[in-house]
């Protein structure tokens, strides 16, 4: 690299592919970090320090850093971190800055071809935990669950030359916003969402159960798996289940955060189980691509159904396939985690309810927690 800093799609693209794996220091204060951060990095919360120019604690450290390793430093927004880098240099180290700090990290994107599936892109966003695809067949695709970056999806169209001819998203997003209503604009075709997820918007191509989304010679079978939200789908195409915010592959999607109150909740619970048992019902051989992840570091993100079914690290799931619902629900009652940051507002822009604001972008960063447990 040149001293100009890293790119957050460099560092991302090292970290997984373990190429030339750098050590990853953080700066930022303790409780950002403990909250959110890249895989495998270290912390050293000197960002107030740094932001008076003060690099006595850092000094003191240098010890505690490698001499033979290139030191990847990381903050926010890539000032404190670059000054800390600077000083790092200084000293004889081999350090540069993410330019954009976990800014950058949480809006990286990766693609992947989905190995034993015909025509199913994955495209994983690292710094967030959200999942989405283009599903493709002939010359045509249509994208699932899209994030507000639409050019992602745009550039891996124009990659594999085919034409996106509609956009689905599998439920009413808490965690992102969907870029989807916009994707589908764009291109003047179809928006795919499960009425009762719709909330106002219009323009919308509502799904039902058993219906077909057409690609190529090939369809999209919907399902309708309320439980996550009361519109929540998943979708089967060929050998693959896209199982949106259903089924993931050690947890299932968390059903409080449409309604909090606990017996809202252990209705919403009830539909998932009954949803889930329905998915059961697939080939063994299906492969599970779901919507999110929360620290798997296997990529493409992907499981077959009968392997999820044997492994005993989706706890709810084999409730599920064991029939006990009572079990089922009182473990999500008992482990629910925090919300997504800023759901509340992300679903109103999700719905049609408000529209995004100058800081969108900044909405939706930090850790997923769309999971039950």
């Amino acid at each position: 690299m040149s001293k100009t800093g890293y790119t957050a799609a460099e560092v991302a693209r090292r970290v997984q592919d373990e190429e030339s794996d750098p050590f990853i220091l953080d700066v930022r204060r303790e409780e950002d970090f403990e909250e959110w951060q890249i895989p495998g990095s270290t912390n050293l919360p000197i960002y107030d320090e740094l932001l008076e120019n003060d690099y006595s604690t850092l000094e003191d450290n240098l010890d505690e850093l490698p001499e033979d390793e290139e030191i990847v430093v990381v903050c926010i927004a890539g000032v404190t971190s670059g000054r800390a880098a600077s000083f790092l240099r200084e000293h004889g180290y081999d350090a540069e800055s993410i330019d954009d700090g976990m800014n950058g990290w949480g809006r990286v994107h990766r693609q992947y071809d989905v190995e034993g599936v015909e025509g199913v892109v994955q495209v994983v966003r690292p710094g967030t935990g959200c999942v989405s695809y283009l599903v493709h067949d002939g010359d045509e695709a249509v994208v699932v669950d899209p994030t507000q970056y639409v050019d992602e999806y745009l550039n891996a169209a124009d990659e594999r030359g085919v034409e996106v001819v509609g956009v689905v998203d599998t439920h009413a997003h808490a965690d992102h916003v969907s870029g989807a209503r916009r994707l589908a604009g764009e291109l003047d075709v179809p928006y795919y969402l499960h009425g009762e997820d719709s909330g106002e918007l219009d323009r919308v191509t509502e799904l039902a159960d058993g219906d077909t989304i057409e690609v190529g010679d090939r369809g999209l079978e919907v399902r309708h798996t309320s439980g996550h939200t009361p519109g929540s789908v998943s979708i089967v195409y060929g050998d693959a289940l896209l199982s949106g915010d259903t089924l993931f592959l050690r947890s299932v999607g968390r059903p409080d955060l449409e309604d909090s109150d606990e017996d809202a909740v252990r209705e919403a619970a009830s539909l998932l189980f009954d949803s889930l048992g329905g998915l059961l019902d697939l080939d063994d051989g299906t492969v599970v691509l779901p919507g999110h992840f929360s620290d798997e570091a296997v990529r493409p993100l992907a499981t077959q159904l009968g392997e999820l079914r044997e492994e005993t690290t989706n706890e709810l799931l084999s409730y599920v396939e064991e029939g006990d619902e009572e079990a089922f629900v009182g473990t999500i009652v008992e482990s629910l985690a925090d919300e997504p940051a800023n759901y509340n507002e992300i679903k109103q822009i999700n719905w049609g309810k408000q529209q995004p604001g100058d800081d969108v972008e900044e909405l939706e960063l930090g850790p997923n927690n769309c999971a039950a447990n």
